[in-house]
Parts: C-alpha cells; sequence; structure tokens
C-alpha cells in the first residue's frame, strides 16, 4: 500500500509540474490545481514515508517526477527528443526501479 501511495504521489507531482508550466504561462486558472496537486502529492509522499526509508522514498519520488514532467514536457510542449536525453530519462527510471527492488 505505502509503494502504491509513493507512486500515485509522483504522479500527482507530475501533476502539479504541469499546472505550474500552465501558470508561468499566465494561465492563472490552473493555480488551484497546482496548489491541490502538491498537497496531495506530499500528503501520500509522507504516508509513504512511515513505511519506506527516506531517502528510497524521496529518490522514487522525485524519479517519478522528473521522468513524467520530461515526458510531459515533450508531448505537450514540444520539448526536445535527441536520443541523449531519453538516455537519461531512461537511466533515471531505471535508478527508481532499482531502489524498489533492493528496498
Amino acid at each position: 500500500m505505502h509503494w502504491a501511495a509513493l507512486i500515485i504521489a509522483g504522479g500527482f507531482e507530475v501533476f502539479g509540474v504541469y499546472n505550474l508550466k500552465k501558470v508561468a504561462m499566465k494561465q492563472w486558472n490552473f493555480l488551484v490545481f497546482l496548489i491541490l496537486s502538491f498537497a496531495v502529492s506530499f500528503s501520500l509522499l509522507s504516508y509513504a514515508m512511515t513505511a519506506i526509508p527516506m531517502g528510497t522514498a524521496y529518490a522514487v519520488w522525485t524519479g517519478i517526477g522528473t521522468v513524467g514532467a520530461a515526458i510531459v514536457g515533450m508531448l505537450l510542449f514540444n520539448e526536445a527528443k535527441d536520443w541523449k536525453r531519453l538516455v537519461c530519462i531512461a537511466l533515471i527510471l531505471c535508478s527508481a526501479v532499482g531502489l524498489k527492488l533492493i528496498s
């Protein structure tokens, strides 16, 4: 259950970063979603940390957020999709999976 909460928390972090980009583009109606998504994300992260070591939970949470935000940026905001960037994203994802396997 704690790992599920951590994965969902990472998803809400990605949604929060998406809303942050929208607010940065002066679309102020996304501000409420920004605040709510980060609040849910931090709450679920806090819950996950009750059973998962802090370093592992935080690394997996930020890994999900980093990979998710990069993918959202590429798909929705036309950010670069070159092979070097994709390899680095894959390394982050592999690291998060590795932490899950050894924890």
